[in-house]
């Protein structure tokens, strides 16, 4: 998620012309503010309700396990994508050895690859039958008993595939804010008689702390949210719990309150990475700002520097489609069959119809932000987007629950009136699954259309509005023209997030409506991983689109002066 998606709303430049439009505009706003604040409001109301003794069993036997190994995840994947992501950026930003400009855009490539993707390649790649200890048996003579070989079923080996795959988000901050530094100050530290490194040390570092804190904070988000990798690695986590209490023990209040438990984790997430930017600036660039001047590296340096820089993407990209693709030929699904195409038809129609609600969503709550400011707006601006920031299990837990007892309170009202009841409407639909997806990935969306409607000058509303044209003719044969490429990229990210996502999926997804995600997940937990490598390579190829999008944003920027948006 970008930090145009946390940021205020956009500034007021022209508003609509009647108070019934700016009333359509705030309404509109609040009623989506709504929709993602109930199921997070129904898990957090969960606490005062009583279960079926079952969150009693779990303190007494697996709580202590869970909250030391969701503690032991947070430290070992901020500790990771901290070091890779700040260390990368810092290589390509501020040196130059031979490759580094492939590796500004390669060291991106893992954001194309979920992580339980990369840890079913893993596992295949490492498993005792597998390419890695076959060779070293046959080139050694070994047998079982002569050689030990590390297991990554366990919380390190889990953090290890998690950090491979969210380094990116602190690798895209922490390089923003190196291009937006000024030389000004690393030049003045040079004078006082630092030498390049210790200037970029005591001074460079220090300046980019707030974009590291809030890369780092994504990226520890996603973790605590992640499903399928620590699922299938055995361990046991908040997201496991809840999913196992809920469709295992059958104690929907226990899910949930195990649910509130996870959501105070991001909570204190939220707030570090808030405190951490507040009142601090990205930089320190200013309107004398001068891109910086990189460091040419000697060979041995240089040397050192690009191993650096292509280890992460050699385990996190490289290697993993490799061995998929090996897994595909030596008996994976084909491409093209009836069964293969019916979950890719199903994914892609969900990914679809979700991009297509969630940017028409997040368009409303940006032209109330810059069309009917207000406190009420800001309001509704920060709650659309806590969604991205709450795990997929609390979502979906918090929606089953709510429409679960809408589902029951219209059938009791039906049958008392009418003597006939309706059943589950909503609970297990598709409509449940599109909504888990407005909550998850409002903010997603938000983001780029915010962006793209900061970039038109109120000057061109005000030029239609002065030759008679109304609010919604300007939305129409102004804006929209503008937004394209806005709109498309929201739509496209949310596309390719509702692709690989799996927790809220596997939990709200009606009954026999299988996703690639879930097809994959399915394959893998039965030791399938040869038929789960042809559902994974799609859902790796697509998720590339966005990323070298992605990439391509940030040359451009570059181009234009090192400041990217």
């Amino acid at each position: 998620m970008t930090d145009t998606a946390l940021s205020a709303p956009i500034t007021a430049r022209m508003r609509p012309a009647t108070s019934a439009g700016r009333r359509a505009l705030l309404a509109g706003a609040m009623a989506v503010a709504a929709l993602v604040s109930v199921p997070i409001l129904a898990v957090a109301t969960s606490v005062l309700q009583r279960g079926e003794g079952a969150l009693t069993h779990l303190l007494q036997t697996v709580l202590g396990e869970i909250v030391l190994n969701t503690l032991g995840l947070m430290v070992m994947v901020g500790a990771g994508t901290a070091l890779i992501g700040v260390g990368t950026a810092w290589l390509v930003t501020l040196c130059r050895f031979p490759g580094s400009r492939q590796l500004e855009w390669m060291l991106l490539l893992p954001l194309a690859m979920p992580a339980y993707i990369i840890g079913y390649a893993y596992t295949d790649a490492l498993a005792f039958a597998g390419p890695v200890q076959g060779s070293l048996r046959a080139l050694f003579g070994w047998s079982r008993a002569d050689y030990w070989f590390p297991d990554i079923h366990n919380l390190p080996g889990v953090s290890l595939m998690l950090t491979l795959v969210l380094y990116p988000y602190v690798y895209i901050l922490a390089r923003a804010a190196f291009l937006d530094q000024s030389t000004c100050v690393l030049e003045a530290a040079r004078t006082l008689g630092a030498n390049p490194w210790a200037a970029c040390l005591r001074v460079g570092l220090p300046m980019a702390r707030p974009a590291i804190a809030a890369g780092v904070a994504l990226a520890l988000m996603e973790a605590l949210a992640d499903f399928g990798t620590v699922q299938y690695f055995g361990v046991t986590t908040f997201t496991t719990t809840i999913y196992r209490t809920w469709f295992g023990l059958g104690d929907r209040v226990a899910a949930s309150q195990l649910a509130t438990g996870l959501l105070a984790f991001v909570l204190v997430l939220v707030v570090m990475e808030f405190l951490a930017r507040r009142g601090r600036r990205f930089g320190g660039g200013g309107r004398r700002h001068r891109t910086l001047a990189p460091l040419q590296l000697s060979r041995p340096k240089a040397a050192a520097a690009f191993l650096a820089c292509a280890l992460p993407v050699l385990l996190g990209f490289v290697l993993p489609v490799i061995a998929l693709i090996r897994l595909h030929g030596d008996g994976g699904d084909p491409f093209f069959s009836e069964r293969f195409l019916t979950f890719a038809r199903n994914s892609f129609l969900l990914a679809g119809g979700a991009a297509l609600i969630v940017v028409t969503a997040a368009t409303l709550v940006a032209y109330a932000g810059r069309l009917a400011p207000g406190a009420a707006t800001t309001a509704a601006l920060r709650v659309a987007s806590i969604g991205y920031a709450v795990p997929g299990t609390v979502i979906a837990v918090g929606i089953l629950a709510a429409l679960g007892a809408a589902d029951h309170g219209l059938d009791a009202w039906t049958r008392a009136t009418f003597g006939q009841g309706t059943g589950l409407l909503l609970s297990g639909t598709a409509i449940a699954l599109l909504y888990a997806y407005l909550v998850r990935f409002l903010a997603v969306a938000t983001g780029p259309v915010e962006s793209g409607l900061h970039k038109i000058p109120g000057s061109l509303d005000a030029a239609a509005r002065t030759l008679g044209a109304s609010a919604g003719k300007v939305a129409v044969a102004i804006h929209a023209p503008l937004l394209r490429r806005s709109l498309l990229t929201a739509a496209l990210l949310v596309f390719v997030d509702v692709l690989k996502e799996l927790p809220a999926t596997i939990i709200v997804r009606p009954f026999n409506f299988d996703t690639l995600a879930i097809r994959v997940y399915n394959l893998a937990a039965d030791e399938r991983l040869a038929q789960a490598s042809t559902g994974a390579l799609v859902i790796v190829a697509i998720g590339i689109v966005p990323v070298i999008l992605l990439t391509r944003m940030i040359a451009r920027d570059t181009r234009r002066g090192g400041r990217p948006d």
